[in-house]
């Protein structure tokens, strides 16, 4: 069943749709879904290495404008949405300690966990909640996950077919990496933050 869901994956991925769809996974995800856009973003520039700088871009801008919407959740819905998505993570405890580390850490706060693998709709929310600066709150959020976009569809860029052939031969191995990383960011998320 895995590797039927990656070939279909595969294939969506090297449609002319694929980018809409990346752009729409990307935005969400910096707000309120819950899975990040890497799940596209690598069988995206596995297809079409020649555009993995395209999408990494693309990742980059609407994770941003998605965040500029999970910051608007935080800043201007809190009491309904954003606390309801906050309790949901398991943070619902934790809102006016998050308040303080944004007041004393906020810059550090989004450009750690950017890159990590703890949701960014926590750090987005959280930072609008927190009314963190919001020129600093994009241009450090383009910052932290242009790097991450970049550095994934980089590493795939220049590994190529070899890339390919790893996760294909490995699938079930790559996919419960990618599931541990995913869940651990949601453990250190409620755990660590």
């Amino acid at each position: 069943m895995l590797r039927r869901l990656y070939d279909w994956i595969l294939a969506l991925s090297a449609r002319p749709s694929a980018p809409y769809a990346l752009a729409g996974v990307s935005f969400a995800e910096s707000s309120f879904f819950p899975i990040p856009p890497d799940a596209m973003l690598v069988p995206m520039c596995l297809a079409r290495p020649n555009r993995a700088f395209f999408y990494a871009g693309l990742c980059t801008v609407t994770s941003v404008l998605g965040g500029l919407f999970g910051y608007a959740i935080g800043y201007l819905l809190y009491e309904s949405v954003g606390s309801w998505l906050i309790q949901l993570y398991g943070y619902g405890k934790q809102s006016e300690a998050f308040r303080q580390a944004y007041a004393e850490w906020g810059h550090w706060v989004i450009l750690i966990k950017g890159v990590t693998p703890i949701p960014y709709k926590l750090v987005t929310i959280t930072a609008g909640f927190a009314e963190y600066n919001l020129f600093w709150f994009t241009v450090l959020s383009l910052i932290t996950r242009g790097a991450r976009f970049y550095l994934v569809a980089g590493l795939l860029y220049w590994l190529g077919p070899p890339a390919k052939d790893f996760i294909e031969k490995r699938l079930e191995l790559v996919f419960t990496a990618f599931l541990i990383l995913f869940i651990l960011g949601i453990v250190a998320a409620i755990y660590v933050a």
